[in-house]
This record gives structure tokens, C-alpha cells and sequence, in this order.
């Protein structure tokens, strides 16, 4: 079978939710609305190729027009899984689906014998052991681990265990060794957490401190994916950002870190200069580690509009013989109480410069649309017990 699409570019920005799912309450976010939210909050949303391509017209923004014509096409998907964090949605997007959540420690910090474990073979005493934020916690305890050579060790709403290192006085080789071995001993199911992640800094004192773009996801394993599908195949499996981080490394051929989402977009922009036949997935990490768990909107909005002037260059380069799908993982509405993701519908603008068609398409009941699509395009077989179903056939 001859690929409808030689390339397939699918670009994940991370958190950006559309408005909470009909089960939102039962994990405390009834009336969560991440983008609706951010819009009703800033002075300016300028955001014209993401209008184009049908956002403003799925979602009604204050500032954007809908456009009476989009270029592609767009729908709101729910999330099928068990959850509302990074993994659980990536996962679900190749064909996973995740009914048992991942354990959280959020109220609790993790027990006793874990730390003990974790101290015996690192050779640090630990401090922190709660959930906090990232930056809070450095200017709490990032002068004592510097001094006293201790470590700090935190967790938040999500499925992780957290791992502070300064750069210069503990150096990234060591805390990536040290997260090494949290990943091992955080595979026993009583402390089986989805990633442990490394959160290197810069800085002497409070107030100075800075984390920097060398952070490390060691997640769990997933089981088989679309992208091990296409790997078999012998198709490219291209990933930038975390992508590579949340799969383990499984089905990915070839793996570009980003300092920030602007420049993941930059790569994703390179790549697409470049000849290759399969999939490019890019995570832009930076609307919910920057700004949504940080509760700022403004800065998240403005994140939006820095993506959307990247879009416009991409779409420029783009193939006749190119798809491109732009979706979500999660929400996390940066007006909604606390600073844990938010159980929202996610959007899925689709756009190829061979489509005579364009428009909403109905509300689809997982994210694994768009793995299935990809799956189906290059002509794989899902995974055993994988889910979705293909809108190949709606695009025309």
C-alpha cells in the first residue's frame, strides 16, 4: 500500500485542555477550562494560524473570530484512560489504555523505606519529601542540599518522584546516577511511580536560583505502541522533546532534547527540511511546566502566541504529501485551584495541504484517534489490545 501521507507531524502541546470532561469531577475539576480560561484572563490572545486551522472555531475565544472557513480539520477528543497526567495521555494517543492510575504520593510524601533505601544507596540524607512546587522548594531547602550536601527529594499532584542537583556543586552526572537508582527501586509496586525526574539547577542562594533545560524523565516502559508498530515497520520515529523521555525509548529511531518549547518548534521546524518517510512527534513542555502549574496565565498566553508565529514558519515548509496533527496530553488550567493537571477534552487540528475538505469533526471518545490514523496511513496493524479507530477515511 502507497502512504497517503509520507510524513505525519504530531505536535503536543503539553496541558492545553479545551474544558473539563463530563467525569471531571470525580478528580476535583468541574469547571477546569485551560484555554477558555487563559482567554477570558489576558489582554491579547494573537494567535491567527491556530484560528486558520479551526481552534478559535472549536473553542469560542474572547479575543479570536472563528473563521468561516478553516484550512483543516478540528475536534475535541476525551480521554478514554484513567488519569490526567503526561504519561497516561501520550500513551493513550499510540493505542494505551490505562484503567489503573499510576500511585501517587502527593498527600503523604513517599514512606519510609523507600527514603531509606534511597539514602542507603545514594549516600545523601534526604530532605523535602513532600509535594511542592519545583521552584518553592529549591528556595527552601537548594542553599541546605548545596551546603550540607543533602538531597532534595519532592513529589506533586502527578505520579513522580523529583530529584534536585545542582549543576555546578553536585553536577549532572551524578544526580542522573542518583535518579537511575530511584528508577529502580520505584519499580517495586508499592512505590511504582510513572517517572522519577531529574531537576537540575544553577545558583548559590535563595532567589537566585535557576532550573535549567538539562531536566531527565526516566519513565516506565510502555507496553507495545504505534510507534514500536512503525519501528518494525522500518519507518522513521522521530521524537522531540520529552517524547523519547515518555516512552522509554521504545519505537523511537531517532531523538532531539529541547531547551524549550520554542526551540523544540525550531527542531520540529528542521526536521521538516529534511527527506524521511514515517512520524516526527514533538512535546512542547513549556505551556504546563512553565506556566500551568505555575498558575500564570499571562505567561501562558503568551507561550500560545510564541508557538503560533512557529506554526506559521512550519506550515510554510510543509509537503503536499505532509500531515500535520496538533493536540494536547491533559489540561491544567492555570485559574483553577492548587497546581495539578485538569481532567479536560483536549483539541486535534488536522491540516494537509492536499485537502479539499475542512470542518468539524464529531467529538471523538480517545485520544488513540490519532495514533490509529498514523497506524492506518502507513499501512501497520495496532498493537494487541491496542484502541482507536482511524479518521483516515473523514479526511479528504
Amino acid at each position: 500500500m502507497k502512504n497517503f501521507y509520507n510524513r505525519i507531524f504530531l505536535i503536543v502541546l503539553d496541558s492545553l485542555g479545551i474544558g473539563a470532561m463530563a467525569d471531571a469531577d470525580k478528580f476535583g475539576d468541574a469547571g477546569a477550562d485551560t484555554l477558555g480560561h487563559i482567554s477570558e484572563t489576558v489582554a491579547h490572545l494573537d494567535i491567527p494560524n491556530l484560528a486558520k486551522l479551526g481552534l478559535a472555531s472549536l473553542k469560542p475565544l474572547k479575543q479570536v473570530k472563528p473563521q468561516e472557513e478553516t484550512l483543516g480539520y478540528y475536534a475535541a477528543l476525551n480521554e478514554a484512560s484513567n488519569g490526567k497526567d503526561t504519561m497516561t495521555g501520550h500513551w493513550e494517543m499510540m493505542g494505551l489504555l490505562t484503567m489503573k492510575p499510576f500511585i501517587t504520593f502527593t498527600d503523604t510524601g513517599f514512606p519510609k523505606e523507600l527514603i531509606t533505601e534511597l539514602e542507603k544507596k545514594t549516600g545523601r540524607k534526604i530532605i523535602g519529601n513532600k509535594s511542592a512546587s519545583g521552584t518553592a522548594i529549591l528556595d527552601e531547602l537548594g542553599e541546605q542540599e548545596i551546603h550540607e550536601g543533602k538531597l532534595i527529594v519532592y513529589t506533586s499532584a502527578d505520579s513522580v518522584l523529583q530529584i534536585c542537583g545542582n549543576e555546578e556543586t553536585m553536577g549532572l552526572d551524578t544526580l542522573y546516577h542518583y535518579c537511575e537508582i530511584a528508577r529502580e527501586l520505584t519499580m517495586r509496586d508499592e512505590w511504582r511511580v510513572g517517572r522519577v525526574i531529574a531537576r537540575p539547577y544553577t545558583g548559590r542562594k535563595k532567589g537566585e536560583f535557576v532550573r535549567t533545560s538539562n531536566r531527565r524523565d526516566y519513565a516506565l516502559p510502555p507496553a507495545d505502541t504505534v510507534l514500536n508498530a512503525l519501528w518494525r515497520a522500518g519507518y522513521a520515529v522521530i521524537s522531540v522533546g520529552k517524547i523519547n523521555d515518555i516512552f522509554s525509548g521504545s519505537g523511537i529511531t531517532e531523538s532531539h532534547h529541547s531547551d524549550s518549547s520554542v526551540h523544540g518548534m525550531e527542531q520540529t521546524i528542521e526536521i521538516a527540511g529534511k527527506d524521511f518517510t514515517g512520524l516526527c512527534f514533538t512535546n512542547l513542555v513549556d505551556f504546563d511546566a512553565k506556566w500551568g502549574h505555575r498558575r500564570n496565565p499571562a505567561g501562558y498566553g503568551e507561550e500560545i502566541e510564541h508557538f503560533d508565529k512557529k506554526l506559521g514558519e512550519l506550515l510554510l515548509r510543509l509537503r503536499h504529501d505532509d500531515l500535520l496533527m496538533i493536540t494536547a496530553d491533559h489540561g491544567n488550567d492555570p485559574t483553577f485551584h492548587g497546581t495539578d493537571h485538569t481532567r479536560e477534552q483536549v483539541p486535534l487540528l488536522i491540516y494537509s495541504k492536499s485537502h479539499k475538505g475542512n470542518g468539524k469533526l464529531e467529538t471523538q471518545d480517545t485520544f488513540a484517534v490519532t495514533g490509529a490514523t498514523i497506524a492506518d496511513n502507513f499501512d501497520v496493524p495496532l498493537p494487541d489490545g491496542g484502541i482507536g479507530t482511524s479518521l483516515m477515511r473523514l479526511l479528504k
